[in-house]
């Protein structure tokens, strides 16, 4: 039982949480309390050796850890936010994180000799500097939700160059926000401005980055408090550790999530939509490990939970999950698979109608043309891919995985039905 709490407002916090020393300063508040090592490990579920390990390696080690003994030695949120390096600018380098599995150098050279670089240098080179050094507040007097609002509804209308432009603002005023208030919903918009950032680095390939920022969403979505906000940081994460090679860590991340979403009570609409949510990516992650038992009864599961949501999700839901959604996730589950025919009949009633944002219509369409494509129907892959384009152009040309299925059509089936108009519209040849 504590007698005495610790004191969090002293220089030598202060010299401290600057030098992002995590390790020292749970070190500091556990010897304030008078707790062994031992003591603290009862209390997060870890031996005196783990703990003496978390505070030789401080932010180097495990994070959700780490954040369970800085709580409990009654660490404040902005102490630990700053001892992780995310309440100030840093001054390191934006490096990979982990594997690049999609990033192999010789085919991205050939790609982008095709196709041309789908987001401009330039605008990747801001995202860097934002990442390395915080950008300033922008002093714009719209308010932080109505910006946030209008950055998501970029993403979902395919305009990845606009929200690439938008975000170094939108991280630096959120991190405001969150130095000024230190409230809950201070840290979950933050979270949220990097779940987003996550996405859109997520669908134009650039993994490395994306890890960073998905990394920061899920610190700050357990700053918030908000489960909600917590289950959309790890579903980002989990997307982006599939995409680095390693699938038994999303799929932890991401299960861990799902148990967190189902303790709510799935009470309301938006939690049910949260849980169908959950279940869908650790079906498709379980399917990407090669899991087909897991991945199938996942997706089963997903489809039971979402078949009472409405047809269309209600403005502003973090998770827009409807039953169309939910079949459109089953297409890309058995496509993992190996599964082209259960693919393409998991998603043969679907219409674009039934997604309201070019982002979903969009990826309807590729979806199923990786279902055609895997089947071997150049013809049927390549009217899936020109109508992705027509819907949304950046679903062709901004992910390296479709762009690549476009430029193997091309250079397979030149001659079939709709592939020199589809090389046009991938940029792989003139028209």
């Amino acid at each position: 039982m504590r007698t005495v709490e610790p004191s969090w407002d002293s220089p030598q916090v202060g010299r401290l949480a600057s030098a992002r020393d995590l390790g020292a300063l749970i070190r500091l508040g556990r010897g304030q309390l008078g707790w062994r090592q031992a003591d603290l490990g009862r209390r997060i579920g870890c031996s005196a050796s783990t703990v003496s390990r978390l505070e030789q390696r401080g932010s180097r080690a495990d994070l959700r850890l780490l954040k369970q003994a800085a709580l409990e030695v009654g660490m404040p949120t902005n102490v630990l936010a700053e001892s992780l390096g995310l309440t100030e600018p840093a001054t390191t380098r934006v490096t990979a994180v982990g594997p690049r599995v999609e990033e192999d150098p010789m085919r991205r050279r050939t790609l982008l000799a095709a196709a041309g670089l789908a987001a401009p240098v330039g605008l990747l080179a801001g995202m860097d500097t934002a990442l390395a050094n915080m950008p300033d507040p922008t002093g714009s007097p719209v308010p932080l939700d109505q910006r946030l609002a209008a950055a998501r509804a970029a993403f979902d209308a395919g305009r990845n160059e606009q929200l690439l432009r938008t975000l170094p603002g939108l991280i630096g005023d959120a991190h405001d926000g969150a130095r000024r208030t230190r409230s809950d919903l201070a840290y979950a918009r933050l979270s949220s401005t990097y779940s987003l950032a996550s996405q859109v680095l997520v669908k134009v390939g650039r993994y490395d980055r994306a890890r960073l920022t998905a990394d920061r969403a899920t610190v700050y979505a357990e700053l918030s408090n908000s489960p909600l906000a917590a289950a959309a940081a790890a579903r980002e994460l989990s997307i982006v550790l599939r995409h680095q090679d390693q699938p038994a860590a999303a799929q932890r991340l991401i299960l861990d999530a799902v148990a967190n979403v189902e303790a709510t009570g799935l009470k309301n609409d938006a939690q049910a939509s949260a849980y169908a949510q959950m279940l869908c990516t650790t079906s498709y992650t379980a399917a990407v490990a090669g899991d087909r038992p897991q991945a199938l009864s996942l997706i089963r599961e997903a489809s039971r939970a979402a078949r009472d949501l409405p047809g269309e999700a209600p403005r502003g839901r973090l998770f827009p999950v409807t039953p169309a959604s939910v079949d459109l996730y089953a297409v890309s589950v058995h496509w993992a698979l190996g599964d082209a025919g259960s693919a393409l009949e998991a998603g043969r009633g679907l219409r674009p109608g039934q997604f309201k944002t070019v982002e979903r219509r969009g990826r309807m369409h590729t979806d199923l043309a990786r279902a055609w494509w895997q089947w071997g129907k150049p013809e049927q892959t390549a009217a899936e891919l020109l109508s992705a384009a027509r819907v949304s152009p950046s679903e062709l040309r901004d992910r390296p995985a479709i762009r690549q299925i476009a430029a193997e059509v091309y250079a397979r089936h030149p001659r079939t039905t709709g592939v020199r108009e589809l090389a046009v519209a991938a940029g792989l040849q003139t028209a």
